[in-house]
């Protein structure tokens, strides 16, 4: 009995060694799974594509204040390619300067009546333009465009500043002087409104929230120098930047405005006064263009590809030299022009006689580096209804400019001289250093290569009906 209850209590008990053996294996298991669960996820976040904030997806500019001996380059307007939701991020993301916002001093226009107008006209086009029919926001753009006139890195006259680059496909500094804007026409009430703000600007009316700002965008876009000038105040959709350190205080805005505006074809549609300007009445005029098309163009100097020492064709009349200019100096940049009357005046090469630069007839200077456009008549002989367009001195200054050149700017009296900013006390034969405007360079970058640029019709802002751009 006893060994019966024996043997059915050893088939009815389980093995003592069984239920820890499956217990381990299923630790084992839990374990494992666990492990994936925090591995797995760990090994996709390393391995996945970076996530690039936008700031960093903004190619930021070193932190260097440019020392008052080295001018600052004009950087060509370029923008990185961002939304505008994210664009607005990181212009956010740019901290105000908290040094002073020191105000420009006044500028008060001289010249003749022409230029004058033609200043007008251009800084008119220019507040319209950038800002639109809004006369708050026209005030500072005009006030940047003059900051720019005095400033020693830009050209010395409005309508040099204000089309710098727009003879280029890419790099002008305004959007809508290149861009085709100039097509759609303000109402003459609304030109009227901005011609009001710029004529007061050439007269002496300062923006002083702007200070001494040379340089602005829309909220909307960033310029990839946005980053290395000091930020100092927002209007409305529009942020203004001046250089930083010496640059942009008040004492280097020393330079001087020249009084000489070029008359502007893309704006002789819209203002009378550069319609009738000197260089546009001969190629604007039917039979007279007729004649300027049928005249021989002769080649340029062996050592200049950009300079003509030529005679008159006797078929056109002294008013229509000017436009045949146009037509010999073509897409040039930079183009000089001496003629005779006489193939046996007419020297071979470049000449320093005082007698064969006596009988000089007309000359044509054209320097968009520097905003300039000019025809002089030799008016002893031929009279102009401008004093403005006569030689007043036919003593011929070597150049330094190329070897074995002249240059048109060295003829005393002739307006060419003080226009470029070459001051008498400036030896014989030399002239002041060409600025460099190639670009604005970011603080710590080396300067830009100089690309060749092709002729055609760049920065900044524009009104609110179009996506304003930046300078």
């Amino acid at each position: 009995m006893h060994e019966r209850r024996a043997l059915s209590e050893d088939l009815i008990t389980p093995a003592p060694a069984a239920p820890a053996t499956v217990s381990s294996r299923l630790r084992w298991l839990l374990t494992a799974f666990s492990l994936s669960a925090v591995a797995i996820p760990a090994l996709i976040v390393a391995n996945a594509p970076p996530i690039i904030a936008v700031e960093q997806r903004i190619a930021q500019a070193p932190r260097r204040v440019i020392p008052p001996a080295e001018l600052p380059p004009v950087e060509p307007i370029a923008f990185v390619a961002v939304s505008p939701d994210d664009a607005q991020t990181f212009n956010a993301s740019i901290p105000f300067s908290t040094a002073p916002n020191l105000p420009a001093r006044p500028f008060r226009i001289t010249g003749s009546e022409a230029d004058i107008a033609r200043a007008a006209d251009c800084l008119t086009a220019a507040v319209l333009y950038e800002a639109g029919d809004d006369t708050e926001g026209q005030r500072p753009v005009a006030q940047v465009v003059l900051n720019r006139v005095r400033h020693p890195a830009f050209p010395k006259s409005v309508c040099g500043v204000v089309f710098q680059g727009a003879e280029r496909r890419t790099g002008c500094q305004f959007t809508f002087t290149c861009d085709g804007a100039l097509r759609r026409r303000y109402s003459d009430a609304a030109w009227e409104r901005a011609r009001a703000v710029a004529t007061a600007a050439l007269k002496g009316y300062v923006d002083k929230s702007v200070g001494t700002a040379t340089h602005y965008h829309t909220n909307w876009v960033v310029p990839y120098w946005s980053s290395s000038l000091d930020k100092i105040v927002e209007i409305k959709t529009h942020l203004f930047f001046r250089w930083t350190g010496w640059w942009g205080t008040p004492p280097a805005f020393r330079g001087r405005y020249l009084g000489a505006e070029p008359a502007i074809a893309k704006l002789a549609s819209i203002a009378p006064a550069h319609a009738e300007g000197a260089l546009a009445d001969a190629a604007n005029d039917g039979e007279a263009a007729a004649s300027i098309e049928t005249a021989a163009l002769p080649a340029p100097t062996a050592a200049d590809p950009d300079s003509f020492l030529v005679t008159l064709d006797p078929r056109l009349a002294p008013a229509q030299w000017s436009g045949w200019a146009l037509r010999l100096c073509g897409d040039r940049p930079y183009c000089k022009v001496l003629a005779w009357t006489d193939a046996a005046e007419t020297p071979a090469t470049a000449t320093t006689d005082a007698r064969t630069m006596e009988r000089v007839a007309f000359s044509y200077l054209r320097d968009n580096a520097r905003g300039f456009d000019k025809a002089l008549w030799n008016c002893d002989r031929f009279e102009r209804p401008d004093l403005a367009q006569c030689m007043k001195a036919r003593v011929f200054l070597p150049s330094t400019r190329r070897a074995d050149d002249f240059r048109l700017e060295m003829l005393p009296g002739s307006g060419l001289r003080s226009a470029l900013g070459v001051r008498p006390g400036i030896a014989e034969g030399a002239r002041e250093p060409v600025l460099d405007l190639g670009g604005v360079r970011r603080r710590g970058d080396p300067p830009p290569e100089k690309a060749e640029q092709p002729a055609a019709a760049k920065p900044p802002i524009v009104g609110p009906a179009r996506p304003p751009q930046s300078p």
